[in-house]
């Protein structure tokens, strides 16, 4: 216990010396990673600790940032609270949509609960242009960030260390609450309801009482990106944040606590580092899910997890000269699916001439790649076919090691 206290708070003193090390460019970075990671770790909460999938996540994020962004307009601009304490509305908002979208969705499980929040989340992003003087219009709403205690809050850092300050707080809170009987009972909802109604549990209540949480702290990450770039549009509720979040939260790992907020960091750093790369990172993001889903279904930091818990046969993973031939193998097909998706992307572009120009080389990382070349195709395809080879050696290796174990332990 005193050695996760002493880590968390040593995480927590690197995370905010991040503005001091980086410069503005990498801080606004940063800034939504850790909103990205308090979203994740809201939906986190309601599907890996209540077993409740949710499609619709993107309306108390929106609501939320909606709150924020009148609460700093009230009184003149001068905001209801001090700039630090805004998105106290933030989880008012999504706490108070959660508490009344959560009573109708929890009524029902599974596949239907999942439509009715996808549902009231689509009925919101409908209402939403058509209420001008709640959520602006087209234009949306904008507002500033007001001096409060002595911040100007007119700096990336100042933003970083609030957005900073509330990410851990919520965070915190969120795990202590796991930690409590009403934590573990959440559990029992996710691993068998019907079992908890046989043995007298009302499940109805505590699971709308998790749904409204995480739409709760759902809302203070939507304030703290309305803080953040001082604007909120509809734009927020649309099905893309939705599933970016789940998409996010899956390939961290929903139940393993800190997975969601990892996976959202990691892939909002990796959508800030590619975007500006190519434009096709979002098939990439989509090419990372479905491989994590397909490989390592308990999510990437779920999969440390289990095999640092395991036994001799899940810990054979993590030996360094096994994650050095895993690293190979990943590098070699990332290379392969890069290199040729982005010939392919350049190919098919309208702005290539094609047959009538002659087949012109492309350039892709400082190269010209002829596309009548065999080596253009041949090398990608032998970049994934090594790393198909290296993956099934291991596996290969996974299953003798085991089939071995097994037999030994028989033999006893």
């Amino acid at each position: 216990m005193i050695l996760r206290i002493v880590l968390s708070v040593a995480i927590v003193a690197a995370l905010a010396c991040v503005p001091l090390l980086l410069p503005d460019a990498y801080v606004n970075a940063a800034i939504q990673m850790l909103i990205a990671a308090l979203f994740a770790t809201a939906f986190g909460y309601l599907c890996g600790q209540g077993g409740m999938l949710s499609f619709g996540h993107s309306a108390y994020f929106g609501l939320g940032a909606f709150a924020a962004i009148h609460a700093m307009n009230a009184v003149g601009g001068e905001g209801l609270l001090p700039t630090p304490l805004i998105p106290v509305f933030g989880a008012a908002a999504g706490l108070a949509f959660g508490l009344l979208a959560g009573w109708f969705a929890t009524k029902r499980s599974g596949v239907y609960f999942s439509m009715i929040t996808l549902a009231i989340a689509e009925l919101v992003h409908a209402l939403a242009p058509h209420l001008k003087e709640t959520f602006g219009g087209e234009g949306g709403v904008s507002t500033f960030r007001m001096p409060a205690w002595g911040i100007s809050f007119g700096a990336s850092g100042d933003v970083y260390w609030l957005a900073l300050a509330w990410t851990v707080l919520c965070v915190g809170l969120l795990y202590l609450l796991t930690r409590t009987p009403f934590g573990r009972m959440t559990v029992g909802l996710r691993e068998n309801t019907h079992r908890m109604k046989f043995i007298g549990y009302e499940v109805h209540r505590p699971s709308a009482m998790v749904f409204a949480i995480s739409g709760m702290v759902a809302g203070v990450a939507g304030a703290l990106q309305s803080i953040n770039i001082e604007a909120a549009n509809y734009v927020v509720f649309e099905t893309s944040v939705s599933s970016a979040v789940v998409l996010n939260s899956f390939i961290g790992g929903v139940r393993v606590f800190f997975g969601p907020a990892i996976g959202g960091a990691l892939m909002s750093f990796f959508g800030y580092v590619t975007a500006d790369m190519t434009r096709s990172w979002l098939l990439y993001q989509g090419l990372i899910f479905v491989l994590v889903m397909m490989f390592l279904p308990r999510g990437v930091v779920g999969e440390i997890v289990f095999r640092l818990q395991g036994g001799e046969e899940e810990r054979r993973a993590l030996r360094p000269g096994t994650l050095a031939v895993s690293a190979v193998g990943v590098l070699c097909g990332a290379a392969g699916v890069v290199l040729l998706v982005e010939i392919a992307q350049r190919l098919f572009a309208e702005a290539y001439p094609g047959a009538a120009g002659g087949w012109p080389p492309v350039t892709v990382g400082g190269v010209d790649w002829s596309p009548l070349s065999p080596v253009t195709w041949l090398l990608p395809a032998l970049l994934i076919a090594v790393s198909v080879a290296i993956f099934l050696r291991g596996r290969w290796r996974d299953r003798a090691a085991g089939a071995a174990a097994r037999s030994e332990e028989a033999t006893r």
